[in-house]
């Protein structure tokens, strides 16, 4: 029988289901996962900075990919790990803590679409228009595109947890290894019809929009390409188009995976584990693809992957 408590501050997360051999392997797998996309994210980030060859705008956009993998991982990784060696009954969140990590998880979600969108103009002019790319994209464009992807992302979320956050809540289980707005506005017995209707109109809104904006870009490129019989722009095309466009494939195959298992809810543990799985296999792709870029980035991901060979005294 369900508890009924109205407006409670200390909500309950569910987490998930794991055998007691599953645990350390499970455990170990997700820890040295987050820690390698920390790592490998502020490398770049860092080396991007220092790096005044990589001061160009695919670079400066790129690094919005590395920032929202950190955003996004250590608001619900860390609290993952952490309720994983805890018993159920001792998997308590307060309230604000729930509603942050919602908006957190719904805004990097939502930023992904957006910069990889602002990433794909930047690809089309500077395949389309390579002369004037220097003059379209100048500092000031960079950082009205970052602005526009990220305002879009937060207002858009902002308004999705406004629905939620008015309602009354009844219910304090959160059937879910972390918060978001599905599971914020199931804990309401109040008529969340305009939640439904919001919800659905956001998805929508957000995959036409970044599914509309690739098939556009790519179809130009794809013409500039054809009609051009330059050998070295058509490389260039396809070196830095095939890599945005496999990261944006991953991300809305992830994405359209998760919506899937929740017609099966006989698969919800399988479901959960996914969902945690897909942010941190994004997390890891993004560096390495767009790594393969960059000379510079390319050997600053192979000193970290590769281990150091033992020096041998004569």
């Amino acid at each position: 029988m369900e508890n009924y408590t109205i407006n409670s501050f200390i909500l309950q997360l569910e987490g998930v289901q794991i055998t007691d051999d599953s645990m350390f392997p499970l455990f170990s797998f997700f820890l040295s996962s987050y820690l390698f996309i920390i790592v490998i994210n502020v490398g770049i980030l860092v080396l991007i900075l220092i790096d005044k060859s990589l001061h160009q705008p695919m670079y400066l956009l790129f690094c919005n990919l590395p920032v929202n993998d950190i955003l996004g991982n250590s608001v619900t990784v860390p609290r993952f790990l952490v309720d994983m060696v805890r018993p159920p009954s001792q998997r308590l969140i307060s309230y604000y803590e729930c509603v942050l990590q919602a908006f957190t998880t719904h805004l990097s979600g939502t930023a992904c679409h957006t910069v990889l969108m602002i990433m794909a103009f930047d690809r089309y002019v500077a395949i389309g228009s390579p002369l004037r790319y220097a003059s379209i994209m100048s500092g000031k464009m960079v950082v009205r595109l970052t602005l526009s992807a990220w305002g879009a992302a937060f207002v858009l979320v902002a308004l999705l947890l406004g629905l939620t956050v008015r309602l009354n809540r009844c219910r304090t289980f959160i059937a879910n290894p972390y918060c978001d707005n599905a599971s914020l506005f199931k804990l309401s017995c109040d008529d969340v019809s305009a939640n439904n209707i919001y919800g659905l109109t956001f998805t929508v809104v957000l995959f036409t929009g970044s599914i509309g904006s690739m098939v556009l870009t790519y179809s130009k490129i794809t013409l500039v390409c054809l009609r051009s019989r330059n050998r070295s722009l058509n490389s260039k095309a396809l070196k830095t188009c095939s890599s945005h466009l496999f990261v944006y494939l991953v991300l809305s195959l992830c994405g359209l995976f998760i919506i899937i298992l929740h017609r099966f809810p006989q698969l919800s543990e399988f479901r959960k584990v996914s969902a945690i799985v897909g942010q941190i296999v994004t997390g890891c792709l993004n560096p390495i693809i767009y790594g393969a870029q960059s000379q510079e980035i390319r050997k600053f991901i192979t000193k970290l992957i590769q281990p150091q060979k033992p020096v041998l005294l004569s």
